[in-house]
């Protein structure tokens, strides 16, 4: 029996950023990304304080890729080709066309429009490539910045989850946005 190897997600080039595989090498910024209490402030989880606690999920992100199931890029500068954040489509659902989607960038590189470039790269690649209908966000509402590029980027706010999450002791809601793959094509950014 042969085994298939592992999806590698594609290299998709922008003008700033350039979204790949994650890599080896890319292990210590995942962590510094992950443990910087300002970039995980509207996260799914409490700043990470040691890493170790990046190793599983950085594996996950290099290696769990299918396009049926996630798919995982690195957020990369395209000049040196550091590693700057990540942009996610998971719980894809290939019957229904759908996936959730995140992404987070460091810190420095926030106000740039990096964020909004990766993710028009990722988004092209969602509608065009893998054929999805809807592509789902959910935001905490207080993460002002992430709305605000979510409704530039076509995506309607469709509802609001009252006290979702529990996240360090902290009762947080969920902003619910959803993009369709008709209204990507109007709402797609230049």
């Amino acid at each position: 029996m042969t085994t298939r190897p592992a999806y590698q997600p594609p290299v998709l080039e922008g003008t700033r950023v350039r979204l790949r595989p994650y890599r080896d090498g890319d292990l210590p910024a995942f962590f510094g990304l992950h443990a910087d209490p300002e970039v995980m402030r509207y996260g799914s989880h409490p700043a990470w304080t040691h890493p170790d606690q990046a190793r599983d999920k950085f594996e996950s992100s290099r290696h769990g890729n299918a396009p049926d199931r996630q798919v995982c890029w690195a957020i990369a500068d395209r000049d040196d080709d550091r590693m700057l954040g990540g942009v996610t489509l998971f719980h894809v659902n290939a019957a229904q066309r759908m996936a959730d989607f995140g992404y987070m960038l460091e810190r420095a590189s926030w106000g740039r429009g990096l964020a909004a470039e990766a993710t028009t790269l990722a988004l092209d690649h969602a509608f065009a490539v893998l054929g999805l209908r809807r592509i789902e966000a959910d935001i905490d509402p207080r993460n002002s910045g992430s709305c605000r590029l979510a409704e530039r980027l076509g995506f309607v706010h469709e509802g609001r989850l009252r006290e979702r999450w529990e996240i360090a002791g902290e009762t947080c809601d969920t902003a619910f946005y959803g993009l369709l793959a008709r209204d990507w094509k109007t709402a797609r950014p230049a």
